[in-house]
C-alpha cells in the first residue's frame, strides 16, 4: 500500500479555505486534534462550518478551554453543527448575540447522518425528534404505521482527526473513548487530515486491531507532545 505524506500540522491546515465545512473528533476534548487545532487557530482562517459533538470547555478562564472551544473564542466559525454546546459559553453569547449559527442535533443523529455521508446514503430515518422543535423544517415520513424523521447526511471539505498510531500507509487505532466519532469523520470528509500520537512502519499494527483502513486517510501528522 502506498505510503502517506507526512506533514507539519502547519502545511496540513493551509490546505483549508475559508468558508470550508469540518469535521472534527473529540468529546469534551477528549481525543481532540490539538495540534491541528492550534495550527488551525493561528492561521486565522474564517467564516467556517464546524461539525463536531459539541464546542469544548469554556466556562469564562481562558486558559482551561478545552477541545475546540480556542478556536469557538478566535471566531473562526459562522456555523455550528453539534449536540451539545452547554459548557461553551463563548459559543452560547454568539448564538445569542446573532455572530454565529448553531444547529443542535440529538448526538446518535449526528453520529448517523455522519454515518450515512460517509456511506454515500441520501440520509437516515429516526424517530427521534418527531414532535419536537426538532422536527421543524424536516420531511416527515410514515413507516409501518410510526412517524419518522428524515435526516440529510453530512460530509466535510475537511476532516480533522486524532488517533492514538497510524502505520505509514494511514491504517489507524485509537485510544479507548479517544475513538469517539473518529472512524466515522473518517469516511465523511473530501480530506482527511489524522494527528497520530505515533506513527509506525507498514506491518507493525495487528490488522486486528485497526479500525480506520488507510484508504480514508490523505496526509499523517506526527502529534507534538508540547501541545496538551
Amino acid at each position: 500500500m502506498k505510503a502517506k505524506p507526512i506533514i507539519k500540522a502547519e502545511e496540513a491546515i493551509s490546505k483549508i479555505k475559508d468558508n470550508d465545512t469540518i469535521l472534527v473528533s473529540g468529546f469534551m476534548g477528549v481525543g481532540s486534534p490539538l495540534g491541528l487545532l492550534k495550527a488551525l487557530k493561528d492561521s486565522g482562517k474564517k467564516e467556517m462550518t464546524l461539525v463536531c459533538s459539541d464546542n469544548g470547555m469554556f466556562l469564562g478562564d481562558e486558559s482551561q478551554a478545552t477541545g475546540v472551544a480556542p478556536n469557538v473564542l478566535a471566531k473562526q466559525f459562522k456555523k455550528f453543527v453539534a449536540s451539545h454546546i452547554g459548557l461553551n459559553k463563548e459559543t452560547q453569547r454568539q448564538m445569542v448575540e446573532g455572530e454565529s449559527e448553531v444547529e443542535l442535533v440529538p448526538q446518535g443523529t449526528l453520529a448517523e447522518r455522519i454515518r450515512a455521508g460517509g456511506s454515500g446514503l441520501g440520509g437516515i430515518l429516526t424517530p427521534t425528534g418527531v414532535g419536537t422543535a426538532v422536527a421543524e423544517g424536516k420531511e416527515i415520513i410514515h413507516v409501518n404505521g410510526r412517524d419518522f424523521l428524515l435526516e440529510l447526511p453530512i460530509r466535510g471539505d475537511f476532516t480533522l482527526i486524532r488517533a492514538a498510531k497510524a502505520d505509514k500507509a494511514g491504517n489507524l487505532t485509537y485510544s479507548a473513548s479517544a475513538r469517539n466519532f473518529s472512524p466515522l469523520m473518517a469516511t465523511a470528509g473530501n480530506t482527511v487530515l489524522v494527528e497520530a500520537d505515533e506513527i509506525v512502519e507498514v506491518g507493525e499494527l495487528d490488522p486486528e486491531i485497526i479500525v480506520t483502513p488507510g484508504i480514508f486517510v490523505d496526509y499523517l501528522i506526527k502529534r507534538d507532545k508540547g501541545i496538551n
